[in-house]
């Protein structure tokens, strides 16, 4: 027996196989290479169909399906948003897998829900029922645990802390991602370098050789580590915002853990005792001496193996 986990992305679709302890059996990456709308859905059918060929071959039928998107899915409809993929604003999922699914049953959850479910099960939120997932990607979001149980929202929208308010006035550059994100995701930091880099007129950084448009988050991170003064300020504005943001998480939460993870930690991963110095000025102050900042210990793979997770729950209610 055999659970088909998929982890979907902006630009890649990760699928695994895991048997019921968790342990992955097989597992395959595949590029969106700018496929959209529909055509996303019918990589994640063509993948299903082939990796239940494979399953099956070596004596392991898929029994359950998770599927963890980057975005929100409507529980009520089956169907998801996703802004990282055109022509998903609404789309039907959900009705696209059940064609070819023959009874199997699936489950749906977004990025953020899937992160600390994920770490959950076999990270470093295991045994915890209060933990708190904080994704730093293309965008930001946390998956929230409350008395181990995904904190969701009335529309299933909870966690959306790209748009946590931490700076005034408002600007209109916040509208698209929010405060937070504009500043402190993968994109923002990049852009946050591209600006400065574009204001500074004597500069003879690590960065100088780079037309300023071209500069990505993984440059910045490479400059700061030569100790750039362009790099140096962007990210100590990132350590500053961070901080701030989950000082708000610990106020609100009283989490026992917060875990970071997502593309940018990654590089981001050293600064983590320097963001908790950060939010300790900010935080409640009992609350921040009781929490655990942490590296996610799944990493990249945090959603799929939430996607399994899924999966895993979905077969357990079935019985």
């Amino acid at each position: 027996m055999a659970l088909l986990a998929f982890d979907l992305g902006g630009t890649k679709l990760a699928t695994a196989v895991f048997n019921e302890e968790g342990e992955i059996l097989s597992r395959e990456i595949t590029a969106l290479d700018k496929r959209k709308g529909s055509e996303v859905g019918e990589l994640i059918v063509k993948n299903f169909l082939s990796m239940r060929d494979a399953a099956l071959l070596t004596g392991n039928e898929i029994k359950s399906i998770g599927i963890c998107i980057p975005g929100i899915y409507r529980q009520k409809t089956g169907t998801v948003w996703a802004p990282n993929i055109p022509g998903w604003d609404d789309y039907p999922l959900l009705a696209e897998i059940k064609k070819v699914a023959n009874g199997i049953p699936v489950a749906i959850d977004s990025d953020r829900a899937c992160y600390i479910v994920g770490e959950s099960w076999k990270g470093n939120a295991q045994q915890c029922s209060d933990a708190i997932f904080l994704a730093v990607g293309t965008g930001i979001g946390a998956g929230i645990l409350i008395h181990g149980t995904v904190l969701r929202g009335s529309r299933d929208i909870a966690g959306a802390i790209g748009w946590m308010a931490l700076d005034k006035p408002f600007k209109e550059d916040y509208i698209q991602c929010g405060c937070f994100e504009h500043y402190t995701s993968g994109e923002g930091i990049a852009k946050l370098a591209q600006k400065f880099a574009n204001e500074t007129k004597e500069y003879s950084g690590v960065l100088k050789n780079k037309i300023s448009e071209e500069i990505n988050c993984h440059d910045v991170f490479n400059a700061y580590d030569n100790n750039d003064e362009i790099a140096n300020k962007v990210i100590n504005i990132c350590i500053q915002y961070w901080g701030m943001a989950t000082a708000n998480l610990v106020s609100l939460f009283n989490p026992e853990k917060i875990i970071f993870g997502g593309g940018v930690f990654g590089p981001a991963v050293s600064l983590i005792a320097k963001i908790k110095e950060e939010a300790a000025k900010w935080a409640q102050p009992i609350s921040i001496q009781q929490v655990s900042f942490e590296a996610s210990a799944l990493a990249s793979d945090a959603g799929v193996y939430g996607a399994g997770f899924l999966a895993l729950k979905t077969l357990s209610e079935k019985k």
